[in-house]
């Protein structure tokens, strides 16, 4: 599914009734309860990866940036996107935020939403800000489909992620305990493939995949547990992930892809639903180099507790090329592993990357070191 660029699945399930939408979301964070409970398929757009060359997109965007604005610009002058009918521009970085802008123009037609998440994590005032940019989600969604979001309609969507959440949390705690029978590789493609279907038919996906993977008879190596960060929002080719784990490493924590667990813990399905996904936003997300740490907490101190809580002996640092959220983050967040003393490296990758063998060697060798020294 992540390399069909036609993507077949969502123009079948917008097929299935006439009165069905799509609308796309760029990463790192949308809620996706509102895209569902407005009765539309929520569709990750994760760039064109290593399968698209990149011809049309160049013209609208400088050299000195990341590939995921130029590659998702391809992907809607090539026709690839001309069945959605809406678009949801996340706040990650100022790329993003004038990739919005672009796609206002370029695609009139298009229902495009610029969705900036409150950077002030007090309830009262971030709060307020998130509860209402969500009303204003709802308005535009309600215009779009020509129906109203009922309040009962979020909480049942809230459920559902609520339930998708919670397996996803499930598959990488197994991951955790027992990476050998569950291959970042797998798990990549199973994470990915949720963000472009049904929410229902994953969950079922996710828990067939726990069953399967738990009777798997998967040899057990001498590999290096390792926790990746730095990759939130351009996705690496799944070559990267694979050339990681030949040379000898079990991924066992990442930010790959973090939309479906972005919101740490259950959101209440009692009370207003959107200021209850405000209120999960503000107290209980992730830490990520596109929201701001507020004053009296340390930079990086949120990763070295994660390395902590997956059982990780080291880091690798993968950030896109030309990623500023993430390249200003680096050097304060591998300072907290420096200070914890968790060994670390850090490489630069794109989407489209093709050459892995020095990668593959920077890891394995990051391996051995553990093994040897640490």
């Amino acid at each position: 599914m992540i390399e069909d660029l036609d993507f077949n699945y969502a123009r079948k399930w917008k097929a299935a009734k006439p009165s069905r939408k799509v609308v796309g979301f760029l990463p790192v964070y949308a809620p996706l309860e509102m895209i569902h409970a407005a009765g539309c398929l929520p569709l990750g757009i994760f760039g064109g990866g290593d399968q698209m060359e990149v011809i049309h997109g160049d013209a609208y965007y400088q050299s000195y940036i990341c590939r995921i604005p130029r590659s998702t610009i391809e992907l809607g002058v090539t026709n690839r996107l001309d069945f959605v009918e809406g678009m949801i521009f996340p706040f990650v970085c100022d790329v993003i935020r004038n990739l919005s802008g672009i796609w206002k123009m370029m695609f009139p037609n298009v229902w495009t939403k610029f969705f900036d998440t409150p950077q002030n994590f007090d309830a009262s005032l971030g709060g307020t800000y998130y509860t209402q940019e969500l009303v204003e989600l709802r308005e535009g969604l309600e215009h779009l489909t020509g129906r109203t979001i009922s309040d009962d309609d979020i909480r049942n969507s809230i459920r559902l992620y609520n339930e998708n959440r919670r397996l996803v949390r499930e598959v990488y705690a197994f991951r955790a305990n027992q990476p050998w029978l569950a291959p970042t590789s797998e798990v990549y493609l199973l994470m990915r493939a949720g963000l472009m279907m049904d929410v229902e038919e994953h969950n079922q996906m996710l828990r067939d995949y726990i069953t399967a993977a738990a009777a798997e008879d998967r040899p057990k190596r001498d590999n290096v547990r390792v926790a990746i960060f730095g990759s939130f929002c351009e996705q690496p080719p799944l070559n990267l992930i694979k050339s990681i784990e030949m040379a000898g490493c079990y991924v066992v924590d990442d930010d790959y892809a973090l939309v479906n667990r972005f919101l740490m813990v259950d959101v209440l399905t009692e009370g207003d639903p959107l200021k209850a996904l405000a209120t999960t936003y503000i107290e209980n997300s992730v830490e990520t180099s596109c929201k701001y740490v507020p004053d009296g907490k340390v930079k990086g101190k949120f990763h070295v507790d994660a390395v902590k809580a997956c059982g990780a002996e080291g880091v690798i640092y993968a950030t896109p090329s030309f990623c500023d959220p993430a390249l200003l983050d680096r050097p304060m967040v591998c300072h907290a592993l420096t200070e914890a003393g968790i060994p670390y490296i850090a490489f630069k990758y794109a989407e489209n990357s093709g050459q892995m063998q020095p990668i593959r060697e920077q890891a394995g060798t990051f391996a051995d070191s553990i093994k040897l020294w640490s």
